[in-house]
């Protein structure tokens, strides 16, 4: 995995196709079982890169063993791109392979990620989704005070508060 990671860390394209063309195993994983595409997300990797991964056989609906998905590392690593790119290859904006129900959502709403929470809820996202311990984006949005996510879910001061947790 270390030459993978050298390589994305780069964003070397052209060593990445040769590495690919020369053997390079696609499925290898890190020490916290994240997948190549998983890692080039995390080391920001432009677009051609992401594509020549997926091209060459990377798994796109792949996630590591926490249950955090290639579409959970484009919502963390805002990149909107490969959110749209998955969003189109038919991946539903609601489902979650998390343990703990974590959505999509929920992670732009505490990151604060607007563009990639307006891309979520222009796709259908369910503001209204509970992860395990009940908690919806509006919950994260107020506990991380993400105002803005909280004005994009057009958030009501007067309703009551998720007072197990949020603010």
């Amino acid at each position: 995995m270390n030459k993978w990671l050298e390589l994305l860390k780069n964003d070397d394209y052209l060593g990445i196709k040769k590495y690919i063309k020369s053997g390079g195993d696609l499925s290898q994983t890190n020490e916290l079982s994240e997948s190549v595409l998983a890692c080039a997300l995390r080391a920001g990797c432009d677009i051609e890169t992401l594509m020549l991964l997926i091209e060459s056989g990377a798994d796109i609906f792949d996630f590591d063993d926490e249950g955090v998905s290639i579409f959970d590392m484009a919502v963390t690593y805002d990149n909107k791109e490969m959110l749209l790119y998955l969003i189109e290859q038919g991946k539903n904006v609601n489902e979650t392979t998390r343990k703990s129900g974590f959505t999509a959502l929920m992670a732009a709403a505490c990151y604060g990620r607007i563009e990639i929470a307006q891309i979520l809820l222009d796709n259908g996202a369910d503001t209204n989704a509970k992860d395990s311990k009940g908690f919806t984006a509006v919950d994260f949005a107020r506990k991380m005070n993400k105002k803005s996510i909280l004005s994009l879910f057009e958030y009501d001061e007067n309703t009551p508060k998720n007072t197990a947790y949020a603010r």
